[in-house]
């Protein structure tokens, strides 16, 4: 299926997959709301999309984990694209520690992060998306919402979460055409990731954002009347 000329907004869009997944589309000449915390990041990705690809790119700033400044957001961009055909929640934090270490603030604020983020801008969102009888929600959720590990549990909590959020919004908002899809891949190399001290090793050797951004649109490319329901990749050689 054709993305030309669709519209998608991505959260996270600054750097790692959101990044990615916003050259991608704009190669295949989707429009663009970008969304992510810090404005600068912003401004430099949407002056090289909209120079290289030729798309319409509009930017908003917002931290996911404030519903105010999402349902802003998200307004905006709605308005300046005039529809959302494509949602992509890849906006996300992470921090590892066992339970008793690791301080309760931060705890909230990877689940404030991760799981009402993602609900937060999909509730702004999915009005746009019913009123069309159509849309696509991608969800980047992680290895860690499939099982759990020493350290985790914060960030396995919030993603065990985007995984059942998921497969619940997919069994309401099917029978009007908007597929929901979530995705789990293992550790990819981001700056989160190298922030939150996971090993990332070999870069050629490692998964890249790139590589997480080719699966969404191979999930976005499939004809309307299927979708994905959800799918991993693993780097196939880890060091």
């Amino acid at each position: 299926m054709s993305l030309n000329n669709r519209t998608a907004i991505i959260t996270g869009a600054g750097k790692g997959i959101g990044k990615a997944a916003a050259v991608a589309l704009a190669k295949e000449g989707v429009h663009l709301g970008l969304l992510a915390r810090t404005t600068t990041d912003l401004e430099a990705l949407q002056a090289s999309l909209t120079s290289e690809y030729g798309i319409k790119a509009y930017i908003a700033a917002a931290d996911v984990a404030d519903k105010a400044q999402v349902d802003q957001a998200v307004a905006s961009l709605a308005q300046s694209l005039g529809s959302i055909d494509i949602l992509i929640n890849n906006a996300g934090i992470a921090q590892f520690g066992t339970l008793l270490d690791m301080d309760p603030e931060q705890w909230e604020r990877i689940i404030q992060t991760n799981l009402m983020g993602t609900y937060y801008v999909t509730r702004a969102a999915l009005p746009t998306m019913l009123s069309q009888n159509s849309g696509s929600i991608i969800n980047i959720a992680s290895t860690a919402g499939e099982r759990g590990f020493a350290t985790g549990s914060a960030y396995v909590a919030s993603k065990f979460a985007v995984m059942g959020l998921t497969e619940s919004l997919m069994q309401e908002v099917r029978k009007s055409n908007i597929r929901v899809t979530a995705l789990t891949p293992s550790t990819v190399n981001t700056e989160l990731a190298s922030n939150a001290g996971l090993k990332i090793g070999d870069e050629d050797r490692m998964m890249q954002p790139e590589d997480v951004a080719e699966l969404i649109l191979a999930a976005l490319k499939l004809p309307q009347r299927v979708f994905i329901r959800t799918a991993g990749i693993w780097t196939t050689n880890p060091q």
